[in-house]
């Protein structure tokens, strides 16, 4: 593990006090951001008595197994753009709490795109730019809102008339992709999203897209399961509802894991040892 930068002291990992309420599952997409906010989930509940047990899986398996009733807390939600499609198939038996952050998703290039050359999406079609371009366009797992709009997005702009592909795949193949094609100054373009440490980590652009195809700002908040919410401490479901971490925060905790290579429960640590006011 890297030493990581300065900043505030990070706790021993763990609960304050042992355990005394119900077990809780807590499910998060399988991705580092919602890693990092589900276990500053996990934190509050545990701080409230909560013993944690934790699952992970892609977007649409998540949103059905907690249908299934195997995951009571599910972190997060984006709606109404991204995750509604999978919600909407039992949102009688959920309950939504308030968003934690607002996310959005873009199409970026490098920095050192020129942006009079490339400022939207449909100026990857022209002859000069796709001449250019690396035309195989990756992203994350087909479940993915981002995933689902940029595979539309190919055949609506015409890029597939000047060669370009999408392909979804894992997260990490999609962080050294960036990383790769970065570190040899390729023109390509991503299919990303707020917050993501790699905005903040290379200043990616964001291209406009006039279209709309890319859904709205989303509000990402966790969603409970409403024959759960009489297992959770009324003060823990306060706390939950009015913690807002907003874009740039979960941003900084997704660069901790990624960047300074902490574990999602000591960058939760670190954040709430700077912010211990979330834990009451």
């Amino acid at each position: 593990m890297n030493t990581p930068p300065s900043g505030p002291a990070i706790p021993p990992s763990g609960p304050a006090t042992p355990p005394s309420g119900p077990a809780i599952t807590v499910g998060n997409i399988a991705l580092s951001f919602h890693r990092a906010t589900a276990a500053v989930t996990r934190r509050v509940l545990e701080a409230h008595g909560h013993r944690v047990e934790s699952i992970e899986a892609p977007h649409e398996q998540l949103f059905q197994l907690q249908a299934d009733g195997r995951v009571d807390v599910l972190v997060s939600a984006w709606l109404p753009a991204s995750h509604d499609t999978y919600l909407s198939a039992y949102r009688d038996q959920a309950h939504l709490l308030a968003p934690h952050y607002h996310p959005y998703c873009v199409w970026a290039v490098p920095p050192y795109v020129p942006a009079d050359a490339v400022r939207e999406v449909a100026d990857l079609a022209r002859p000069d730019v796709s001449a250019r371009m690396t035309r195989a366009i990756d992203g994350i797992n087909p479940g993915a809102g981002i995933s689902r709009f940029s595979a539309r997005m190919v055949t609506a702009y015409g890029l597939d008339q000047a060669g370009y592909t999408f392909t979804p795949g894992t997260e990490a193949g999609f962080i050294a992709r960036v990383e790769q094609g970065i570190a040899d100054r390729e023109w390509f373009v991503i299919p990303l999203w707020r917050p993501q440490y790699l905005n903040r980590r290379h200043g990616l652009r964001a291209l406009t897209e006039p279209k709309g195809l890319l859904g709205t700002v989303d509000a990402a908040g966790p969603v409970i399961r409403r024959a759960s919410l009489d297992l959770i401490h009324p003060s823990a479901l306060a706390r939950l509802d009015g913690l807002h971490l907003g874009n740039d925060d979960v941003e900084e905790l997704d660069t901790w894991i990624n960047a300074d290579g902490l574990a999602p429960l000591q960058a939760a640590d670190r954040y709430l040892a700077a912010h211990p006011q979330l834990l009451r």
